[in-house]
């Protein structure tokens, strides 16, 4: 007679027999048994793109978290994600499908350094880009996310404010807020810094004429150049909604997947091949196989620390885009 875990070994072997529409029907099937939604970010692979119920940037899947009636939720995306979706749905199981995949910018303060740093600013509001762990945006007063940055800020009606931890997306928020301090963090998202002006240059030579979209989280050396700057979630409504036909993505790779989905008439090239980020590639559809098989890698948050962080994060979906 098999033990579990040779059980268990035997289930794992079989899914790496599996072909990619078997492991799409098993999960399909799965879903239902286990009353699951599955998020997926623009930046995952293909094939968990289409595996999604949903597919979207950071704020839009934080909004759907907040409303499905879905028991499990498998999030597909990175650690801090998955987190912020337990914040706000404390009842509901919350499964990362890789739980190594982690974000280098979330983990460049900790919830140490966030009080020292609100210590050197008494009495200054704080603002977390949602690429934070949850002890950070426990000491927060408001995340915000590169769709919604810009009104979060506006909504304070401060004249100074502590931003964290991205400086790339802090600096495109002080350009249209001139009136606003913003005393940022040395933090950045490591996949969007490896642009450079190079890449620009060399592009706009292969082609010429051609609408430039970028991310805020590029240097602002990068942003400059943009015809236009905006979040994942804007750069797909600004190539569905434009009358062009061609455009320079300057985002993760990823996006290239929902563009051609969305899109599919319209040719988008890659700024440059150092847009992958390596963390959002590591969930594949066996990972997300086995997270419905055995409600693998379950994120746990401490209550306290829990109920400081959904304020903020709360406070940050109750202003308008």
């Amino acid at each position: 007679m098999m033990t579990i875990n040779e059980k268990m070994s035997a289930v794992k072997m079989a899914t790496e027999e599996m072909t990619t529409q078997e492991m799409m029907a098993e999960i399909a099937r799965l879903k239902i048994e286990k009353n699951a939604l599955i998020l997926a970010h623009n930046y995952q692979i293909g094939d968990v793109q289409d595996v999604a119920d949903i597919v979207g940037d950071s704020y839009m899947l934080s909004k759907y978290a907040q409303t499905t009636d879905k028991d499990v939720i498998v999030f597909c995306g990175v650690h801090f994600m998955a987190e912020s979706a337990k914040i706000l749905n404390p009842s509901k199981k919350i499964l990362l499908p890789a739980l190594d995949a982690g974000c280098p910018m979330a983990d460049m303060i900790t919830g140490e350094e966030i009080k020292k740093f609100k210590e050197a600013n008494p009495g200054v509001p704080v603002v977390a880009y949602v690429n934070t762990s949850a002890e950070v945006k426990a000491y927060t007063d408001i995340c915000c996310t590169s769709s919604n940055a810009v009104n979060v800020v506006k909504s304070l009606g401060a004249k100074k404010i502590l931003f964290l931890p991205d400086r790339n997306l802090g600096h495109f928020i002080a350009a249209q807020i001139p009136e606003t301090e913003i005393v940022l963090w040395d933090g950045f998202c490591i996949t969007h810094e490896r642009v450079e002006e190079e890449d620009v240059i060399e592009m706009k030579v292969k082609h010429p004429g051609v609408k430039l979209l970028i991310h805020p989280e590029c240097n602002p050396l990068i942003v400059k150049h943009a015809d236009f700057a905006g979040s994942t979630s804007q750069i797909i409504d600004f190539v569905k909604n434009s009358e062009d036909e061609e455009f320079i993505i300057g985002t993760e790779a990823g996006i290239l997947h929902t563009l051609g989905k969305i899109a599919p008439n319209k040719k988008c090239h890659l700024l440059s091949k150092c847009l992958v980020c390596q963390n959002m590639k590591k969930t594949t559809l066996a990972h997300v196989l086995d997270a419905l098989r055995y409600d693998q890698h379950e994120i746990i948050v401490d209550e306290e620390v829990r109920l400081l962080a959904e304020k903020s994060l709360i406070r940050m979906l109750e202003v308008n885009v």
